[in-house]
Parts: C-alpha cells; structure tokens; sequence
C-alpha cells in the first residue's frame, strides 16, 4: 500500500513549509470575516501560520502580510482582534501556540 498523501503549506511569517496539521488557520470568510480556524474546515480563503510565538508576533506588527495573504487589506478592527489574540495566547515553554480559542 502506498504511503498517504500529507498536505504541505508554508507559514506566512518566516516562510517554512511544514505539513498542514502543523500550523495555524486564518480565514476570510464568503461573508467577510477574520476567524482562527483551528479545525481547518472553514470556508473561504486561507492564510497559514506556524505555532510559535515569533511567527505570531511578526504577523501582529506587520498585519499587511496576513491581508496580502488573504487578498484584502485588514481593517483597523481586524488589526486590533488580531493583536489582542496575540497578546492573549498561550504558549508552552518552547514558545509554541497551545490555545487555540477565539478571541
């Protein structure tokens, strides 16, 4: 039997590929909507971004790479929920995101 397939993407702060299940999900959705996608379903267009604290801290000083990534500039309130986020997550001692909750 053949090995299975294991999707690649590449984190939109440090440039890594790594598998899918690795990384992080943000989303714009059909509707509009910034959403950390934890699950990885949601529909609409997707942005990657690694566990760890640096590649989280980047994106909230310098949203124009998320909005690049999705095609559409953040808005001022997109920036803001994005950096309270930030600013509100947990990370382990090796500095990787645990929580994965909304804000």
């Amino acid at each position: 039997m053949g090995k299975k397939h294991i999707p690649i993407r590449t984190c939109i702060a440090c440039r890594t590929s790594r598998p899918k299940r690795e990384l992080m999900r943000i989303v714009r959705t059909p509707e509009g909507e910034l959403v950390f996608d934890a699950d990885q379903k949601a529909r609409g267009r997707g942005a990657y971004l690694c566990r760890r604290r640096a590649c989280w801290e980047r994106v909230a000083q310098r949203p124009k790479l998320l909005g690049n990534a999705l095609k559409r500039p953040l808005s001022p309130d997109e920036v803001a929920m994005l950096r309270q986020y930030v600013e509100a997550a947990t990370f382990d001692e090796e500095n990787e995101l645990t929580d994965v909750e909304q804000p």
